[in-house]
């Protein structure tokens, strides 16, 4: 009974070591895209851990697709480190298939008062007479 608590604490204390190790890789990965990388870049990995994404499966590569994250100085430091990752051709484990990453692009917030964005009068305004 001894032994298999040793060895699953072994096995426990391994499996952090390795999470721990592949986060400061990601850590290392990011650190040119974000300038606080030294005081909040693993608090970045976190939440990008924990955020919302999409997952579509195509026949050329899985496609994971992340929402924006809390302010767009971290999307734009995500959005780098899904580019670098992208450039190191991970394959899906037991498969030939690349996995691809990308970040959602956030949604536009139309001004707080009444009335209509400038991108959509622009857009549904009739085109000139020649």
């Amino acid at each position: 009974m001894v032994k298999f608590a040793t060895e699953r604490k072994h096995l426990t204390d391994l499996m952090k070591m390795l999470a721990y190790q592949a986060e400061s890789d990601l850590l290392n990965l990011l650190q040119p895209h974000y300038r606080r990388a030294e005081q909040e870049g693993r608090t970045l990995l976190h939440e990008l851990f924990a955020a919302a994404g999409d997952i579509r499966v195509a026949e050329e590569a899985p496609q994971i697709t992340l929402a924006p994250l809390s302010s767009p100085h971290r999307t734009r430091a995500v959005h780098a480190l899904c580019e670098l990752l992208n450039q190191t051709a991970t394959a899906f484990p037991g498969t030939r298939l690349c996995l691809r990453f990308a970040v959602r692009s956030p949604l536009v917030i139309g001004p707080a008062f009444h009335g209509t964005p400038a991108h959509r009068v622009a857009a549904a305004a009739p085109a000139p007479a020649p």
